[in-house]
């Protein structure tokens, strides 16, 4: 199941520092929650750079189901939100448990390897990892 876009709107798939309460999420602007979901259990989370952002990608296998929030964004929105992401983050489709395959930030795995960046895909998420580390 792809997603309902139109040519005015895009949904995205939000899982890191743009989540509800988290600093970066005043760069989805006024985009429209719809609802909150888990993605397949394709992917790894690290927290890039000593934490400053997530990583994200895909695997092949010890994939966890990554929580995240779903939002309808206009396309300046979208582009705004692109524009604002850290370096190397870029647009890649996720599938959510549901089977919807929607649009979210993802990260090199290569370069996640390179830096060795830390491994938090068992601990609940970007919200609860940064909660976890803020203790």
């Amino acid at each position: 199941m792809t997603a309902t876009n139109s040519a005015d709107t895009k949904r995205v798939f939000i899982c890191g520092s743009a989540l509800k309460g988290q600093p970066d999420h005043g760069n989805l602007q006024a985009a429209t929650f719809l609802r909150s979901a888990n993605t397949r259990p394709l992917y790894r989370l690290h927290a890039a750079q000593e934490g400053w952002h997530p990583a994200i990608y895909q695997v092949e296998e010890n994939g966890i189901s990554i929580p995240g929030e779903v939002y309808e964004l206009t396309i300046a929105q979208y582009d705004y939100l692109v524009s604002t992401e850290p370096p190397h983050m870029y647009p890649g489709d996720v599938i959510l448990e549901d089977g919807e395959v929607l649009t979210a930030m993802l990260y090199p795995h290569d370069l996640v390897e390179k830096y060795q960046w830390v491994d938090i895909s068992d601990l609940g998420g970007w919200a609860a990892y940064k909660q976890q580390s803020a203790t």
